[in-house]
């Protein structure tokens, strides 16, 4: 699985970007976004299960990203609204073969592929 992930930019507090990531092969993998501040750990940030109708976020982001999936066009996308600048990172895409629900799948070693990442900047 090849994964390629686009829609980083740069915005400021309060505003919106739609990412993507669009998958080669099967789209019948647990898909999961994670994000990477300079010097911080890759974090969790939303997955979505096969079908697309059971999500998980982390705290810092619910209520204002929402993950979703169209398996006939292979891709995943993650609407983030309401940034702020605790929102920079480098965001990424990734997928997992694990066959556990959803909300147990948080983690990077549980995740088999990752895509390259988009950088997402927010100014204040």
């Amino acid at each position: 699985v090849q994964l390629q992930a686009s829609g980083g930019g740069l915005v400021q507090a309060g505003g919106s970007l739609r990412l993507s990531c669009a998958a080669s092969g099967r789209s019948t993998y647990v898909m999961g976004w994670f994000r990477q501040a300079p010097g911080k750990e890759r974090e969790f940030v939303a997955a979505i299960n096969r079908s697309g109708g059971s999500t998980n976020y982390a705290d810092s982001v619910k209520g204002r990203f929402t993950v979703s999936r169209d398996n006939d066009k292979n891709t995943v996308d993650l609407q983030t609204n309401s940034l702020k600048p605790d929102d920079t990172a480098v965001y990424y895409c990734a997928a997992t073969t694990l066959g556990l629900p959803v909300t147990a799948l948080k983690t990077v070693r549980q995740y088999d592929y990752w895509g390259q990442g988009t950088q997402v900047t927010v100014s204040s």
